[in-house]
């Protein structure tokens, strides 16, 4: 069964900084695919993950499911395929037309204000 639009599930609310359109942000993270095998993982690479959100550089489903997120929030998004990669085949492992599924601990928030 596949998802038709983006959930958004708060696992903690953030007190943090807000995540806006065009903020730098910081996250760590781990994304699954439908059968529950895991894709990636920030955690798996030792490594956080940094993006400006908002502006197309990751899928639209981050886009529209991290902004208003606050920093110290765990957040899960099932991702629809429409939101994700879509038609396109990514790597070995996404097939096309895959939903995805993301829980995304977000770290910091930075605006041109900072």
């Amino acid at each position: 069964m596949s998802i038709t639009e983006l959930i958004i599930e708060d696992i903690v609310e953030g007190t943090g900084k807000q995540a806006v359109k065009g903020a730098l942000i910081t996250t760590d993270y781990r994304g699954w695919l439908s059968d529950g095998s895991q894709f990636d993982s920030s955690y798996d690479k030792g490594r956080s993950f940094q993006c400006v959100i908002g502006t197309g550089r990751v899928i639209k489903g981050w886009d529209q499911g991290i902004i208003g997120m606050k920093v110290g929030g765990k957040r899960k998004l099932s991702v629809p395929a429409v939101l994700a990669y879509g038609e396109r085949k990514m790597g070995s492992v996404i097939a096309p037309n895959s939903d995805l599924f993301f829980e995304i601990e977000l770290l910091e928030v930075l605006t041109r204000d900072d």
